[in-house]
């Protein structure tokens, strides 16, 4: 089985994604991780993520090796930088051929992203979508990252949701949007809890009416 889950910054689809995985037990894959570690790896090259060449280059040399460390791909700027290197369609075919060789296997997995139901495996067994408000996500991730300092503000947190937001749906590549067949769930009023049983009770749905 495939399942594909999408939705924007912080709207629970990465927590959601892991408790799937366990739950069907099936490996999973954060797509965007593939992204923000193509911009600190041009970012340790000292490089421009502005420089197409630059991040065109970080992303052919694309390893899962450089996902393990996930707490360093989540800093504080990474995220901005990695929505600007997914704007580039040289950088996303690279990562795209990366994602479908992970899709690929017969046991199964579940990718969760921005493009997964739409671009990546579009033939999934199921695709969902998961929302919820920018103030309400902007609270999550403030949440998440205050603790690790940095002079963080919800104020800040909420323009840099609404920026990358702007930026994935609007971009001429993949952008951010349900696919057509997708079940959707809006997390906004949601804890993880009450997002993981809703979202098995749509998949369980799905199958059963097939």
């Amino acid at each position: 089985m495939i399942i594909a889950i999408d939705g924007p910054a912080a709207s629970g689809k990465g927590t959601l994604a892991r408790r799937l995985a366990a739950h069907y037990d099936l490996k999973r894959l954060d797509t965007g991780l593939l992204y923000r570690a193509v911009a600190r790896a041009v970012l340790d090259a000292d490089g421009d993520v502005e420089d197409p060449d630059a991040r065109r280059l970080a992303a052919r040399d694309l390893d899962g090796a450089q996902l393990d460390n996930e707490a360093d791909l989540r800093m504080p700027g990474i995220g901005e930088a990695a929505s600007i290197v997914a704007a580039d369609p040289a950088v996303r075919q690279h990562v795209l051929a990366f994602q479908r060789g992970f899709a690929a296997d017969p046991q199964g997995a579940i990718l969760d992203g921005r493009d997964i139901g739409t671009v990546v495996c579009p033939d999934a067994d199921v695709k969902l979508f998961v929302t919820a408000t920018a103030e309400a996500r902007a609270e999550r991730r403030f949440r998440e990252m205050a603790p690790l300092g940095a002079g963080l503000t919800y104020q800040s947190v909420l323009d840099d949701i609404r920026r990358r937001d702007t930026r994935d749906t609007s971009r001429a590549i993949a952008p951010l949007k349900a696919a057509d067949d997708a079940l959707l769930l809006d997390t906004t009023e949601l804890d993880i809890e009450a997002a993981f049983r809703a979202a098995v009770d749509l998949i369980s749905g799905l199958r059963a009416a097939i």
